[in-house]
């Protein structure tokens, strides 16, 4: 009886432990959730400055994240993911703003600001612009501008920079580092098949320096950009493109005639308007700012602007356009963050075209390239959309190449900016076989098989002449494809398009001049 008695209570005591300890994991739960979902209604006051925070990388689409990843994860100790901020969420809170009553300025905060293409900062600032006309001022101040940062600062009315602070402006260079010499004394051979002689994706196992064939498109492309780079900062700031390049170039004798400091060095060259300290540029606010109480100005954050009920979107509109973001490298199966699956595009491709409502699709591109495969899966979607009778424009982000511009070749209209990279028309592929390592080290491999493709491509063996040959020939088949599908899609004749192609890399000036772009 007594065992029995004891039994019980210890049977009570475990299952109430049980059971507190459920309710507290699932009440971790709904916090967790709730901090994660849970957004607060903001209502402005008047004289409110819009805080536009840039704060991470500047996206296409947000990162697909893992529900721990925020400020539950870090209740629990686990890192959060790298934040990021999308360029629609950009445009749309300083569109709103310019004809939002409540908001009296922006103040743009750049200082978490993460990577970004040209032709995003392009479109924010053009945003930017477009703020300006309603006569409200666009501020900007910083303790140090990197050279993105300051694109998009330049195009503030009254720009101010720290007296302890400093402008990096340095010109745009690609340099990469090249492995041959190493990858011989590592003795890996690489097998490189290649279609394009301008591309330049495997000169780095092939080559111990850049090619001349590399070297000149990449300096045309380079030039084009920082010539628009250069361009739209000095219309901003008033000045001259070559007092841009005179400010990097001449840096040590213009530092030296300011005693060294960066701060007067920019004030001297007109890249800001003023020095102020943080305390001063608080006080500059308030003429624009109402009192939030304890002396705190009237700030309100992108995110917490967006959250407002007014910018809801209604989908009772009958007629829509459909907008697909297809971001990353292009690879078979399903997105995952930072690719663009096949199979995901393809059954959103569908969907547009069996949605009555949506009379057009705009096809987001921002892609070096992938799987010529995958892209073609794609191309083949947008093929099926455009016999439904729906129109379809394919909008280029920074990259839009190889693969990328698979993709959008047969779009109705492609549109690029001026900064988006494009082209790079050419296939390749490169396995390294292991082989003289091996047999340095003493290790054989040997046996027998039915064909003479039984082995497969066996990286411990140098490649067959037959498989090296059937290789050869599913890239140039794939290559011809690229070429006829460019004429047929772009409307151009065969040998016009082998001419641009050759894997050469075009700014979206030049790829509208020679058509690949309209």
């Amino acid at each position: 009886m007594i065992s029995g008695f004891f039994k019980a209570i210890f049977l009570s005591l475990a299952f109430l432990r049980a059971l507190i300890f459920n309710l507290l994991f699932i009440a971790l739960v709904v916090v967790i959730i709730y901090s994660l979902w849970s957004t607060e209604e903001v209502f402005l006051e008047d004289d409110t400055i819009l805080k536009l925070s840039i704060t991470g990388d500047v996206v296409e689409q947000p990162t697909q994240r893992d529900p721990f990843g925020g400020y539950g994860g870090r209740l629990l100790g686990v890192q959060g993911e790298p934040r990021e901020t999308v360029l629609q969420d950009v445009l749309d809170g300083i569109s709103q703003a310019e004809n939002d009553p409540k908001i009296s300025a922006i103040l743009l905060d750049l200082k978490n600001m993460g990577r970004i293409g040209l032709n995003q900062m392009e479109s924010i600032g053009q945003a930017l612009s477009d703020f300006k006309r309603s006569n409200k001022p666009v501020i900007s101040a910083g303790d140090y501008f990197s050279q993105n940062q300051y694109y998009l600062a330049s195009h503030a009315d009254s720009l101010f920079l720290n007296p302890m602070g400093g402008i990096d402006l340095h010109g745009f260079g690609l340099y990469r580092f090249y492995f041959k010499e190493a990858l011989e004394k590592l003795r890996v051979d690489f097998q490189v098949f290649q279609v394009g002689s301008y591309k330049s994706a495997l000169e780095p196992i092939t080559r111990n320096s850049m090619s001349a064939e590399d070297r000149s498109q990449t300096r045309a492309w380079l030039s084009a950009l920082w010539e628009n780079y250069t361009t739209d900062v000095a219309e901003q700031r008033s000045l001259k493109p070559e007092d841009i390049d005179n400010y990097i170039n001449s840096i040590p004798f213009n530092l030296e005639k300011v005693g060294g400091d960066t701060a007067k060095l920019a004030l001297s060259h007109g890249l800001v308007d003023e020095l102020k300290t943080r305390q001063e540029v608080r006080a500059y606010l308030s003429q624009y700012a109402g009192s939030a109480g304890d002396n705190d100005l009237n700030l309100v954050s992108l995110n917490a602007y967006l959250s407002q009920p007014s910018l809801s979107i209604s989908e009772e509109n009958e007629d829509q356009v459909g907008l697909i973001i297809a971001q990353g490298t292009i690879v078979t199966g399903e997105s995952r963050p930072g690719t663009i699956g096949a199979d995901t595009i393809s059954a959103l491709l569908r969907r547009a075209g069996e949605n009555d409502r949506i009379k057009a699709v705009v096809l987001r591109v921002d892609s070096g390239g992938g799987s010529a495969f995958a892209s073609e899966l794609i191309r083949q979607e947008i093929l099926a959309l455009k016999e439904k009778g729906k129109p379809l424009l394919v909008s280029m982000g920074s990259f839009a190449a190889s693969g990328g511009y698979w993709i959008a070749a047969d779009a109705d209209e492609i549109w690029a900016s001026p900064n988006t990279l494009t082209g790079s028309i050419g296939i390749f592929m490169a396995l390294p076989t292991f082989d003289t390592v091996l047999k340095q080290s003493g290790i054989h491999r040997d046996g027998v098989g039915t064909t003479n493709l039984a082995a497969g491509i066996d990286l411990s063996k140098p490649l067959s002449e037959e498989l090296r040959k059937a290789i050869e020939l599913n890239l140039q088949n794939g290559y011809d494809r690229f070429i006829s599908l460019v004429a047929e899609g772009r409307d151009m004749e065969r040998g016009e398009v082998e001419a641009l192609a050759q894997g050469k890399v075009y700014a979206g000036e030049k790829a509208k001049e020679i058509g690949l772009v309209d």
